[in-house]
């Protein structure tokens, strides 16, 4: 097992060397209410030589395909090779009502906007006829996307924040980990089984794939305080009670 730390952007450099000075694998980096990913992780790819980076996650609907390619890019020359790529389709209130976004058929935006990415990331022109993405856009004549940031190190994983049976299996068919941003202990074994389906329908193996559980930790004197925290930040999770204020 290996250990990764959720960074906030206020102390995000900070809590980052120490987690890299302790021998955590990964520092994640979340986008929401409070902050971009983007920004934090560059900060800290500035600040920290060995760590891996990650954003946990970018929400799809807020940048092209792309767009996101070439942040990935950049953080990965940027941090020497260190960046992972998690993506995530977020929900319908943020991708209607942030960015004006369509949240129909989220994963066939998903699979079509993951393939767009890792062509992109290979430095070849892309040129690309989907159902919900079109590059050049339609009868246009305009130059194909062609990300030419100079490659660090391997190339980028690509991670997907997934939560229901149809994501969690698209994420093991077509990513190189799993996210469990809301995932309560309980239901890890399960996400794991849908990912373990569609690392099937592709043919490959569930070795290799990276699962990673983000699992909230209560820090206090009061130890039955704490444990009565973290059942009600998780009730929340599964869809019960009101949110622990404390832990978002």
């Amino acid at each position: 097992m290996k250990l990764g730390v959720n960074l906030s952007y206020q102390g995000a450099a900070e809590l980052a060397v120490a987690a890299e000075r302790l021998g955590y694998d990964v520092a994640l980096a979340p986008e929401g209410y409070r902050s971009d990913a983007a920004s934090v992780l560059g900060l800290v790819a500035g600040r920290t030589e060995r760590i891996a980076l990650g954003s946990a996650v970018m929400q799809i609907p807020a940048r092209s395909p792309a767009l996101a390619a070439l942040t990935a890019a950049t953080l990965q020359s940027l941090s020497g090779g260190r960046f992972r790529l998690g993506l995530g389709v977020s929900n319908p209130d943020v991708s209607e009502g942030w960015y004006g976004v369509p949240f129909a058929q989220p994963l066939a935006r998903t699979r079509e906007y993951v393939e767009i990415v890792r062509r992109a990331l290979t430095g070849e022109p892309v040129r690309y006829e989907g159902r919900h993405y079109r590059l050049p856009s339609s009868g246009s004549g305009a130059a194909p996307l062609h990300v030419i940031t100079e490659p660090a190190g391997a190339p980028v994983p690509v991670y997907l924040g997934a939560v229901g049976p149809g994501n969690l299996a698209l994420a093991g068919e077509i990513a190189d980990g799993w996210i469990g941003v809301f995932a309560a202990p309980e239901q890890v074994a399960e996400s794991v089984a849908h990912i373990e389906a569609g690392r099937a329908r592709a043919g490959r193996p569930l070795a290799g794939f990276d699962v990673m559980p983000c699992l909230a930790t209560a820090i206090g004197e009061d130890t039955d305080g704490c444990v009565d925290r973290l059942r009600a930040h998780y009730a929340y999770l599964m869809g019960i009670g009101a949110p622990e204020r404390n832990f978002y």
